[in-house]
Protein backbone atom coordinates (compact mmCIF):
# COMPACT_ATOMS: atom_id res chain seq x y z
CA UNK A 1 0.00 0.00 0.00
CA UNK A 2 1.70 3.24 -1.29
CA UNK A 3 1.50 5.97 1.07
CA UNK A 4 4.31 8.30 0.77
CA UNK A 5 7.26 8.34 -1.95
CA UNK A 6 10.56 6.91 -0.84
CA UNK A 7 13.12 9.41 -0.24
CA UNK A 8 15.68 10.15 -2.84
CA UNK A 9 19.55 12.10 -2.60
CA UNK A 10 18.56 15.56 -4.31
CA UNK A 11 21.88 14.63 -6.56
CA UNK A 12 19.74 11.59 -7.75
CA UNK A 13 16.61 13.55 -8.88
CA UNK A 14 16.02 14.78 -12.32
CA UNK A 15 13.70 17.73 -12.29
CA UNK A 16 12.90 18.24 -15.88
CA UNK A 17 10.95 14.87 -15.20
CA UNK A 18 9.29 15.07 -12.19
CA UNK A 19 8.39 18.65 -13.68
CA UNK A 20 7.34 16.54 -16.59
CA UNK A 21 5.23 14.14 -14.56
CA UNK A 22 3.86 16.95 -12.48
CA UNK A 23 2.45 18.54 -15.71
CA UNK A 24 1.28 14.58 -16.81
CA UNK A 25 -0.46 14.79 -13.65
CA UNK A 26 -2.18 17.65 -13.58
CA UNK A 27 -5.14 16.59 -15.88
CA UNK A 28 -7.89 15.15 -13.83
CA UNK A 29 -11.69 14.93 -14.03
CA UNK A 30 -12.13 18.73 -12.99
CA UNK A 31 -9.57 19.56 -15.48
CA UNK A 32 -9.41 17.33 -18.50
CA UNK A 33 -7.95 20.33 -21.21
CA UNK A 34 -5.28 22.81 -19.94
CA UNK A 35 -3.43 25.42 -21.74
CA UNK A 36 0.37 26.63 -20.61
CA UNK A 37 -0.92 29.01 -17.65
CA UNK A 38 -3.28 26.19 -16.10
CA UNK A 39 -0.93 23.71 -16.39
CA UNK A 40 1.96 26.06 -14.41
CA UNK A 41 -0.43 26.81 -11.81
CA UNK A 42 -1.31 23.21 -10.96
CA UNK A 43 1.91 21.52 -11.41
CA UNK A 44 3.25 24.48 -9.62
CA UNK A 45 6.15 25.56 -12.32
CA UNK A 46 6.46 28.58 -14.56
CA UNK A 47 4.16 29.20 -18.09
CA UNK A 48 7.16 28.84 -20.03
CA UNK A 49 8.20 25.31 -18.43
CA UNK A 50 4.46 24.27 -18.63
CA UNK A 51 4.56 25.12 -22.41
CA UNK A 52 7.92 23.15 -23.06
CA UNK A 53 6.54 19.89 -21.12
CA UNK A 54 3.04 20.31 -23.15
CA UNK A 55 4.62 20.43 -26.36
CA UNK A 56 7.19 17.74 -25.32
CA UNK A 57 4.31 15.37 -23.61
CA UNK A 58 2.31 15.98 -27.22
CA UNK A 59 5.71 14.89 -29.46
CA UNK A 60 6.02 11.76 -27.22
CA UNK A 61 2.29 11.24 -28.18
CA UNK A 62 0.86 11.69 -24.40
CA UNK A 63 -1.20 14.37 -25.20
CA UNK A 64 -3.08 15.58 -28.06
CA UNK A 65 -3.59 19.29 -28.53
CA UNK A 66 -6.00 21.74 -30.54
CA UNK A 67 -2.56 24.62 -30.76
CA UNK A 68 -3.67 25.77 -27.37
CA UNK A 69 -4.99 23.39 -24.94
CA UNK A 70 -3.99 19.80 -24.12
CA UNK A 71 -5.65 16.52 -23.11
CA UNK A 72 -4.57 13.56 -22.82
CA UNK A 73 -4.07 10.65 -25.55
CA UNK A 74 -4.93 7.34 -25.44
CA UNK A 75 -1.27 6.31 -25.20
CA UNK A 76 -1.32 7.05 -21.62
CA UNK A 77 -3.17 4.08 -21.17
CA UNK A 78 -0.11 2.40 -21.72
CA UNK A 79 0.93 2.77 -18.45
CA UNK A 80 -2.33 1.72 -16.82
CA UNK A 81 -2.13 -1.47 -18.95
CA UNK A 82 1.49 -2.53 -18.17
CA UNK A 83 0.95 -2.06 -14.62
CA UNK A 84 -2.64 -4.27 -14.91
CA UNK A 85 -0.79 -6.82 -16.82
CA UNK A 86 2.74 -7.32 -14.87
CA UNK A 87 1.61 -6.34 -11.10
CA UNK A 88 0.78 -9.92 -9.00
CA UNK A 89 -2.17 -8.09 -6.57
CA UNK A 90 -4.59 -8.16 -9.55
CA UNK A 91 -3.75 -10.91 -11.09
CA UNK A 92 -4.26 -12.37 -8.13
CA UNK A 93 -7.76 -10.93 -6.75
CA UNK A 94 -9.26 -11.55 -10.84
CA UNK A 95 -10.54 -14.87 -10.32
CA UNK A 96 -11.99 -14.20 -6.83
CA UNK A 97 -13.42 -11.17 -8.11
CA UNK A 98 -15.15 -13.08 -11.06
CA UNK A 99 -16.67 -15.57 -8.62
CA UNK A 100 -18.34 -13.65 -6.40
CA UNK A 101 -19.71 -11.93 -9.20
CA UNK A 102 -20.97 -15.28 -10.64
CA UNK A 103 -22.58 -16.14 -6.99
CA UNK A 104 -24.08 -13.58 -6.70
CA UNK A 105 -24.83 -11.31 -9.86
CA UNK A 106 -23.06 -8.78 -8.71
CA UNK A 107 -20.32 -6.55 -9.12
CA UNK A 108 -17.26 -6.20 -6.83
CA UNK A 109 -14.17 -4.32 -6.57
CA UNK A 110 -10.49 -3.93 -4.97
CA UNK A 111 -8.35 -1.03 -4.70
CA UNK A 112 -5.26 0.19 -2.72
CA UNK A 113 -4.39 3.34 -1.55
CA UNK A 114 -2.48 6.33 -3.42
CA UNK A 115 -1.75 9.33 -1.53
CA UNK A 116 -5.30 11.16 -0.98
CA UNK A 117 -6.96 8.84 -3.26
CA UNK A 118 -7.75 5.03 -3.63
CA UNK A 119 -7.70 3.56 -6.99
CA UNK A 120 -9.62 0.45 -8.70
CA UNK A 121 -6.78 -2.43 -9.44
CA UNK A 122 -9.36 -5.08 -9.87
CA UNK A 123 -13.00 -5.05 -10.88
CA UNK A 124 -15.78 -7.72 -11.73
CA UNK A 125 -18.10 -7.65 -14.16
CA UNK A 126 -21.75 -8.07 -13.77
CA UNK A 127 -23.25 -11.57 -14.16
CA UNK A 128 -26.98 -11.32 -15.08
CA UNK A 129 -27.35 -15.14 -13.37
CA UNK A 130 -27.80 -14.37 -10.51
CA UNK A 131 -30.48 -16.99 -9.38
CA UNK A 132 -30.52 -18.29 -5.98
CA UNK A 133 -28.06 -14.61 -5.08
CA UNK A 134 -28.90 -12.51 -1.57
CA UNK A 135 -31.50 -9.77 -1.76
CA UNK A 136 -31.48 -10.15 -6.18
CA UNK A 137 -34.73 -8.99 -5.92
CA UNK A 138 -33.68 -5.28 -5.61
CA UNK A 139 -32.08 -3.44 -8.73
CA UNK A 140 -28.78 -3.29 -8.17
CA UNK A 141 -26.75 0.09 -7.96
CA UNK A 142 -23.69 1.27 -10.15
CA UNK A 143 -21.48 4.16 -8.62
CA UNK A 144 -20.49 6.81 -11.40
CA UNK A 145 -16.59 5.87 -12.47
CA UNK A 146 -16.39 2.10 -11.14
CA UNK A 147 -13.67 1.20 -13.19
CA UNK A 148 -10.41 -0.28 -13.58
CA UNK A 149 -7.81 2.82 -12.79
CA UNK A 150 -10.31 4.91 -11.77
CA UNK A 151 -9.51 6.89 -8.68
CA UNK A 152 -11.68 8.19 -6.11
CA UNK A 153 -11.23 10.27 -2.79
CA UNK A 154 -9.88 7.95 0.13
CA UNK A 155 -11.89 9.88 2.84
CA UNK A 156 -15.11 9.50 1.49
CA UNK A 157 -14.98 6.08 0.42
CA UNK A 158 -15.54 2.79 2.20
CA UNK A 159 -12.17 0.98 0.60
CA UNK A 160 -10.16 4.19 1.15
CA UNK A 161 -11.79 4.31 4.90
CA UNK A 162 -10.63 0.53 5.27
CA UNK A 163 -7.12 1.31 3.94
CA UNK A 164 -6.42 4.28 6.15
CA UNK A 165 -7.58 1.80 9.06
CA UNK A 166 -4.43 0.07 8.85
CA UNK A 167 -1.96 2.43 8.71
CA UNK A 168 0.11 3.28 11.46
CA UNK A 169 -1.01 6.35 14.33
CA UNK A 170 2.03 7.95 12.74
CA UNK A 171 0.88 7.76 9.07
CA UNK A 172 -2.22 8.27 9.64
CA UNK A 173 -1.89 11.54 11.43
CA UNK A 174 0.72 12.98 8.53
CA UNK A 175 -2.12 11.88 5.98
CA UNK A 176 -5.02 13.63 7.62
CA UNK A 177 -2.69 16.56 8.40
CA UNK A 178 -1.69 16.71 4.49
CA UNK A 179 -4.98 16.04 3.16
CA UNK A 180 -7.19 18.89 5.40
CA UNK A 181 -8.46 22.00 3.68
CA UNK A 182 -9.24 25.38 5.69
CA UNK A 183 -9.45 22.41 9.09
CA UNK A 184 -11.83 19.91 7.14
CA UNK A 185 -11.71 17.44 4.69
CA UNK A 186 -13.37 18.13 0.99
CA UNK A 187 -17.54 17.84 1.08
CA UNK A 188 -18.84 15.91 -2.05
CA UNK A 189 -22.19 15.46 -0.44
CA UNK A 190 -24.40 16.04 2.59
CA UNK A 191 -23.37 13.22 4.02
CA UNK A 192 -19.15 13.35 3.88
CA UNK A 193 -17.86 13.52 7.45
CA UNK A 194 -15.40 16.28 6.64
CA UNK A 195 -14.37 17.21 10.45
CA UNK A 196 -11.34 15.41 11.22
CA UNK A 197 -12.45 14.31 14.85
CA UNK A 198 -15.76 12.58 12.92
CA UNK A 199 -13.63 10.79 10.66
CA UNK A 200 -10.96 9.48 13.17
CA UNK A 201 -14.17 7.94 14.95
CA UNK A 202 -14.87 6.41 11.88
CA UNK A 203 -11.52 5.03 11.39
CA UNK A 204 -11.18 3.68 15.07
CA UNK A 205 -14.77 2.05 14.60
CA UNK A 206 -13.84 0.42 10.75
CA UNK A 207 -10.57 -0.77 12.33
CA UNK A 208 -12.37 -2.40 15.56
CA UNK A 209 -14.90 -3.81 13.53
CA UNK A 210 -12.58 -5.50 10.65
CA UNK A 211 -15.67 -3.90 7.86
CA UNK A 212 -16.72 -0.17 6.52
CA UNK A 213 -19.29 1.36 5.51
CA UNK A 214 -19.87 4.20 3.21
CA UNK A 215 -23.37 5.82 3.00
CA UNK A 216 -23.67 8.01 0.53
CA UNK A 217 -20.28 10.03 1.16
CA UNK A 218 -19.12 10.31 -2.41
CA UNK A 219 -22.01 9.66 -4.46
CA UNK A 220 -26.11 10.34 -3.53
CA UNK A 221 -27.79 7.07 -3.53
CA UNK A 222 -24.69 4.63 -3.71
CA UNK A 223 -23.56 2.72 -0.41
CA UNK A 224 -20.54 0.24 -0.14
CA UNK A 225 -19.16 -2.26 2.18
CA UNK A 226 -15.51 -3.00 1.97
CA UNK A 227 -13.18 -5.17 4.14
CA UNK A 228 -9.43 -5.49 4.56
CA UNK A 229 -7.36 -7.69 2.15
CA UNK A 230 -4.14 -8.33 3.94
CA UNK A 231 -1.34 -10.14 3.51
CA UNK A 232 0.37 -13.32 5.01
CA UNK A 233 2.44 -10.67 7.50
CA UNK A 234 -0.88 -9.14 8.45
CA UNK A 235 -0.46 -6.31 6.43
CA UNK A 236 -3.28 -4.58 4.63
CA UNK A 237 -2.28 -4.60 0.83
CA UNK A 238 -5.84 -3.50 -0.42
CA UNK A 239 -9.55 -3.64 0.34
CA UNK A 240 -12.52 -5.46 -1.36
CA UNK A 241 -15.57 -3.86 -1.61
CA UNK A 242 -19.35 -4.21 -2.87
CA UNK A 243 -21.78 -0.95 -3.81
CA UNK A 244 -25.66 -1.74 -3.36
CA UNK A 245 -28.51 0.45 -2.14
CA UNK A 246 -29.65 1.09 0.96
CA UNK A 247 -32.05 -1.44 1.62
CA UNK A 248 -29.52 -3.83 1.13
CA UNK A 249 -27.17 -2.61 3.66
CA UNK A 250 -29.24 -3.16 6.27
CA UNK A 251 -27.55 -4.91 9.53
CA UNK A 252 -29.52 -8.36 9.41
CA UNK A 253 -28.76 -8.88 5.50
CA UNK A 254 -25.12 -7.41 5.83
CA UNK A 255 -24.17 -9.50 8.83
CA UNK A 256 -26.03 -12.87 7.74
CA UNK A 257 -25.24 -12.50 3.87
CA UNK A 258 -23.00 -9.71 2.75
CA UNK A 259 -20.19 -9.50 5.67
CA UNK A 260 -19.27 -13.03 5.72
CA UNK A 261 -19.02 -13.02 1.56
CA UNK A 262 -16.85 -10.63 1.95
CA UNK A 263 -14.60 -11.76 4.63
CA UNK A 264 -14.43 -15.21 3.10
CA UNK A 265 -13.62 -14.11 -0.18
CA UNK A 266 -10.63 -12.23 2.07
CA UNK A 267 -9.19 -15.25 3.68
CA UNK A 268 -9.15 -17.13 0.89
CA UNK A 269 -6.86 -14.55 -0.84
CA UNK A 270 -4.81 -14.27 1.70
CA UNK A 271 -2.26 -17.05 1.01
CA UNK A 272 -1.76 -15.00 -2.37
CA UNK A 273 -1.20 -11.47 -1.70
Amino acid sequence: MKTSPPAIARADLIEGMAKGMAVLESFDVQRQRLNASLAAERAGITRAAARRHLLTLAHLGYLDSDGRYFWLSPKVLRFSGSFLASSRLPRAVQPTLNRLSAQTGESFSVAVLDGHEVVIVGRSGYTASSAGAPGVSSPRVQAYGLHLGARLPAHATSTGRMLLAGLSAAQLKRWIDERLMDGSLPRLTAHTLTQPAAFKRALAQARRDDYCVARQEHELGVHALAVPLRDAQGRTVAALNWVSSADRMQEPALQREWLPLLLDAAAQLRPLL
